[in-house]
C-alpha cells in the first residue's frame, strides 16, 4: 500500500486504555465511543460505534450514510 503511515499504539496502564492511531493525533476532531466485540477466546469479531449519528441526523434518516471502498 503506497504512502501508508506507521500505526501508533499507546497503552495507558493507569486508565487501562488502548489507543491506536492511523494518522497524526493532532488531527483529532471527534472521538467516538467504540465497543470491541470478542469471542470466548478473546479474538476480536466486531465492533459497535455508540452514538453514531446526531439526533438531528436521525430525525429524517432514510439511508445509513456509509461509504465503502475496496483496496487492492
Amino acid at each position: 500500500m503506497k504512502n501508508m503511515k506507521p500505526i501508533k499504539i499507546f497503552f495507558d496502564k493507569v486508565g487501562n486504555t488502548l489507543n491506536v492511531w492511523f494518522d497524526d493525533q493532532a488531527k483529532e476532531a471527534v472521538a467516538e465511543e467504540i465497543v470491541i466485540v470478542k469471542d470466548k477466546k478473546g479474538k476480536v469479531i466486531g465492533f459497535e460505534v455508540l452514538n453514531y449519528l446526531s439526533s438531528s441526523d436521525l430525525k429524517d434518516l432514510k439511508k445509513l450514510p456509509v461509504k465503502t471502498e475496496i483496496l487492492a
